[in-house]
């Protein structure tokens, strides 16, 4: 069941059931038979621990009563989701409840919902069988991925973790109200959710796990690193960046915007200074960045400011709403786009680079695939690393190399001192493909000449084209790593649909890996197996998972701060001074990280990460 919109009618229904009659209900929610009184604490509204706290009874407390969630053991029995209107405004936590009931009810989920009169939501998960509270924890702080407005400290808190219920006062008059009928709640506190359901929860939000325990891994590293140097860690940026919590919840800085207007130009400047147009902003408005249609207060005046406003972006930064003929001389470190280097002057047609790349491909797969193989770890960096050259090839129409490190360390996923190492080294193993023909002078980079030696020649005569794109590594992968990707490529560019023993083969690498690859990727519903043969999910868009696995965060915010590395290197050329970027400079997190433009077509995306990387 879906939570209901606060309309007239609702409250109406709501109306019928007393205070009195949802407190019955406690008992069933709580994760021990107590309950706290609240009361005002320094300043804040609390719940503190009694000594002996008082017994759930038929009564209702006079006063705002809380449950605790967890049991004497840490265990819980009812996952309480507490969608706070101090987290997001009241817009994104009505379309979070909305969101989360969608997906709750996807996975055979029944949940009882009630709202408070300062807007916020609740969504109370009974359970058949208890949880630890680990497990629990991490299962909410994967949904608060999901919605922004969901708080997941109660489940944060094992020994006082507790969540008001419905029929309990409210500090600020009234009283929590049960949108649920009394007669459902009752029947779904009483014949819980099953095991099997949950588990069906925790496949669909695979995604947001991974990236959930992902962050929590890379926080300790953070803070772990700045107790050893006696400082203050550093927030995270990338998604936690101010601009971007402001853009999905609608909370914003009063001492830096005077008015969500204010707010609202902030988040559409930056939009408009990474390239996205009025309709990408429009589509993300009801998507990933709900915070910014909330500040607009309703649909009708978000239609009628929208365009004026996106307009009025366009003008700040300077940038045309249409595309202009002339060319801008001016340059901006954070938003321009960058551009091949110059360093030589060779052009070919755009139907000849097509064959070319058709022709190496069959190259690759034929007999550089094999010999890299034989070279272990560093060998498969060296296969996507050409992977991603020929990648460039194709989207850029060129078969001049002559950009640098970090635009391939980028797409690749990695530090851009790795792709300066091994980018001699496939100089070398590609037997006469990547040809260095300048050297790196200034603000050109390395410049590589890629053809087709004569000795392939008759090779890549002999054999047929592939159908299909070549990629170096599609953001997805970024998270699911490089054996991933050789593996998802095998199944999708097999001329049969391979088993598994056939993608050992092809790709070169352990059954193991391999395996273990196929069980990741199956979990996200990316490929399936029929018959004993791997194929391609179609439905799944890369793009989407990638965003909800943080691999498009990761990816802007590396091309951020290869962006300020540049900014710092072409600082020194032009003026012969050595601005040096300290860490916090170069990871700072008040600063406004480049955001991807969204596409749902994979090659417009993949082509728009080759510009601007």
């Amino acid at each position: 069941m879906v939570p209901a919109e606060v309309s007239s009618s609702t409250l109406d229904a709501a109306r019928q059931i007393t205070p009195q009659e949802a407190w019955s209900l406690a008992p069933l929610i709580a994760g021990a038979p107590t309950y706290r009184l609240g009361r005002w604490i320094g300043g804040r509204f609390q719940y503190p621990r009694p000594q002996n706290p008082p017994r759930i009874t038929a009564a209702l407390p006079t006063r705002p009563a809380a449950v605790p969630i967890h049991g004497a053991d840490g265990s819980v029995v009812t996952l309480c989701l507490d969608l706070d209107t101090s987290k997001a405004l009241q817009g994104v936590v009505d379309d979070d409840a909305q969101r989360l009931g969608k997906l709750l009810e996807s996975c055979g989920i029944r949940y009882v919902a009630d709202v408070s009169p300062s807007g916020g939501r609740h969504l109370y998960i009974p359970l058949a069988e208890r949880m630890s509270g680990p497990e629990v924890r991490e299962l909410v702080e994967a949904m608060a991925l999901v919605a922004p407005s969901l708080d997941p400290s109660p489940h944060q808190n094992v020994t006082d973790g507790c969540i008001r219920v419905p029929g309990s006062a409210h500090k600020s008059g009234g009283h929590q109200t049960l949108t649920t009928s009394l007669v459902a709640a009752y029947d779904i506190l009483r014949r819980r959710n099953s095991t099997t359901a949950v588990a069906a929860l925790r496949l669909a939000l695979a995604p947001e796990l991974r990236r959930a325990r992902q962050l929590k891994d890379r926080t300790a590293k953070i803070a772990a690193a700045a107790t050893a140097h006696g400082i203050r860690p550093v927030p995270m940026g990338g998604s936690q960046s101010p601009l971007r919590v402001l853009a999905r919840t609608g909370l914003y800085d009063t001492t830096k915007y005077a008015s969500p207007s204010e707010a609202r130009m902030a988040v559409l400047n930056h939009f408009a200074a990474c390239g996205w147009t009025l309709a990408q902003v429009r589509l993300e408005l009801g998507g990933q960045f709900p915070g910014l249609a909330a500040l607009y207060t309703n649909t009708d005046r978000q239609e009628r400011l929208l365009d004026a406003e996106w307009a009025e972006a366009n003008r700040w930064i300077q940038k045309p709403g249409t595309q202009s003929t002339g060319r801008r001389t001016t340059r901006i470190n954070d938003t321009s786009l960058p551009e091949p280097t110059g360093g030589a002057g060779r052009t070919s047609s755009k139907a000849a680079v097509h064959q070319l790349v058709n022709d190496l491909e069959n190259v690759l797969y034929t007999v550089l695939d094999h010999r890299l193989k034989e070279r272990g770890r560093e060998g498969l960096s060296l296969r996507l690393l050409l992977r991603a050259v020929l990648g460039y090839m194709r989207t850029m129409e060129t078969d001049l190399l002559d950009v640098g490190c970090r635009t391939f360390a980028s797409a690749l996923g990695k530090h851009h001192g790795t792709i300066s190492r091994l980018l001699p080294m496939l100089q070398q193993a590609s037997d006469g493909i990547l040809t260095k023909v300048a050297d790196a002078r200034g603000r050109n980079a390395d410049t590589y000449v890629i053809q087709l030696p004569q000795h392939f020649e008759q090779l890549a005569q002999e054999l047929s084209w592939r159908s299909g794109k070549i990629h170096g590594i599609r953001p997805v992968f970024r998270a699911l790593g490089d054996v991933a990707a050789l593996v998802y490529e095998s199944i999708e560019r097999g001329r049969h649909s391979p088993t598994t023993a056939a993608i050992v083969r092809t790709t070169g690498l352990s059954r193991t890996a391999v395996e273990t690859a196929l069980g990741a990727m199956s979990s996200y519903n990316m490929i399936e197996r029929r018959h004993g043969q791997w194929r391609i999910v179609a439905g799944t868009s890369l793009t989407a998972l990638a965003r909800r696995l943080g691999a498009l965060d990761d990816a802007a915010e590396q091309i951020s701060r290869h962006r300020k590395q540049r900014g710092a290197w072409h600082a020194w050329l032009d003026r012969n001074l050595v601005p040096e970027l300290a860490e916090h400079e170069v990871e700072d997190p008040e600063s406004d990280l480049y955001w991807i433009p969204p596409s749902e077509n994979e090659l417009d995306f993949v082509g728009m990460l080759w510009r601007v990387a």
